[in-house]
């Protein structure tokens, strides 16, 4: 299975490679500029990244251009998950800041995504901006005592954001997320 790291900037892009990497994907880091016909990918990742999205119109590179018509499996994280919020229609605000480990409440824990996880997660954090309003029709997964939707999904596709860093080892259940993500790939 390949699956595609796209690099929004982020400081733990590569423990993001790392992780999919150890449950046994083919994975590649491709900067958010690459075209959709160069992903030849099976899922992708918005990594995140301290670009701010807020009050802005930002493409993220060239992920713009293509998100809408590839037919993949995406995981946003941070950036990517206020990314994906924005561009379908939610909205995007500059918000308490969460750094470290924060106090997360799942919300719809019979969701793939949450699968098998605790009501309450202890995960690690690190943003100024965050998505107050999901897009219409997505669901709001998780969401923490200073951010509205820690995680959320797609009506109808298989496209999730989270605002929270599975990728550190800090945050519980982490690396069941990302095992999730995968277990959807080929379903």
């Amino acid at each position: 299975m390949k699956v595609r790291v796209i690099d929004n900037g982020g400081q733990w892009t590569h423990r993001e490679w790392r992780v999919l990497r150890d449950l046994g994907a083919e994975t590649t880091i491709l900067p958010n500029t690459t075209p959709a016909a160069d992903l030849d990918a099976d899922a992708v990742v918005l990594s995140g990244g301290a670009l701010s999205l807020e009050g802005t119109d930002s493409t993220l590179g060239a992920v713009e251009s293509w998100i809408d018509r590839l037919d993949v499996p995406v995981l946003g994280i941070c950036v990517g998950h206020q990314f994906l919020g924005r561009h379908f229609g939610g909205r995007v605000v500059r918000g308490d800041p969460e750094f470290g480990a924060v106090d997360v409440t799942v919300d719809r824990p019979d969701h793939p995504l949450f699968e098998g996880l605790p009501d309450h997660l202890r995960a690690w954090a690190n943003h100024n901006d965050h998505v107050m309003t999901p897009p219409p029709g997505w669901a709001t997964l998780a969401h923490s005592h200073s951010c509205p939707v820690q995680a959320m999904a797609h009506p109808t596709r298989l496209i999730w954001g989270v605002q929270f860093h599975p990728e550190v080892e800090h945050t519980d259940g982490g690396r069941d997320i990302f095992r999730h993500f995968l277990a959807q790939v080929h379903r």
